[in-house]
């Protein structure tokens, strides 16, 4: 199974770790770089790896991405996914839950969409939206018509059915990895400004958005108790600074890439009969 390995950007699991003091920017501590140049290589060894990934067969990998409106979620899934075959990769948006998907559980939308062994399943958004959205706005609780729904434990109830489920999930041979880009409220703001005053991406702003920057402060309450229950070596949580795009995109891509290292998969080895069989297939090609 698959464990993180000690990271100055990982959320300690079951440790201490307050979401307001996250970083936004890189350390003053990190080397200056061509963060974009160091991505274009990091990007072409995720797709390198995927290919490994299909063939070996064992293990399927989840990427969760988290945050704030504007937090840079799409461009990053964009740039760091741009080196991988399409038939091993699979992007699932999560939104507003449909009239179906609130008659189940939590859960459910999102496990009809994690990946098969051999592919990678990238979630934009996901379950966590139902401790995070859902406990900013506890009155969207009242359409998934729950039993208990004044129980004072649901929040712990929810965490600790994620963490099961990610358990199981890692049992089985997902590799789940979960990024928290962390944007700061002066930097959304600019975003939002920038999605007002340039035309092609008057699309991307949404009235409501402005809205929920008045509730900032819950939301990173949110986070923090979310990452805090959640977060584990099997299914880790990373708080990337997002001020800088390009920071942030390197960082996703080398994490994913250090987690690969770790599986240490490779192509499968042939064996002797099936090198005798590779063999007379060429014999008679050579023939024809």
């Amino acid at each position: 199974m698959f464990l993180a390995e000690p990271h100055a950007l990982l959320v300690p699991a079951e440790g201490e770790f307050a979401a307001a003091e996250a970083p936004t920017t890189p350390s003053p501590k990190a080397e200056k770089s061509d963060w974009k140049k160091k991505l274009e290589l990091e990007k072409d060894a995720i797709g390198a790896w995927q290919h490994k990934l299909y063939a070996h067969g064992r293990y399927a990998m989840l990427l969760i991405f988290q945050a704030l409106d504007a937090g840079g979620k799409d461009s990053t899934i964009r740039h760091v996914f741009s080196g991988v075959n399409p038939t091993g990769l699979h992007v699932a948006s999560f939104k507003q839950p449909s009239a179906t998907e609130l008659a189940h559980d939590f859960l459910w939308r999102t496990t009809l969409k994690l990946p098969e062994r051999g592919h990678i399943a990238v979630f934009n958004r996901s379950y966590y939206e139902e401790v995070l959205v859902v406990r900013v706005h506890p009155q969207l609780l009242e359409a998934q018509q729950l039993p208990e729904r004044g129980s004072g434990n649901l929040w712990k109830d929810r965490y600790r059915s994620i963490v099961d489920h990610e358990r199981h999930l890692a049992n089985q041979g997902t590799v789940i990895l979960k990024f928290w880009l962390n944007v700061s409220k002066q930097e959304q703001r600019r975003r939002f400004i920038e999605r007002i005053e340039q035309p092609e991406k008057h699309w991307k702003f949404r009235s409501a958005d402005l809205n929920e920057r008045t509730h900032w402060g819950a939301y990173l309450q949110a986070y923090e108790e979310c990452l805090r229950a959640t977060s584990r070596p099997w299914a880790p949580w990373y708080a990337i600074p997002a001020d800088d795009k390009h920071y942030l995109r390197w960082q996703v891509a080398a994490l994913i890439n250090a987690a690969f290292e770790k599986l240490e998969i490779d192509f499968p080895k042939p064996t002797e009969a099936e090198l005798l069989e590779l063999a007379q297939a060429a014999t008679r090609l050579e023939r024809e």
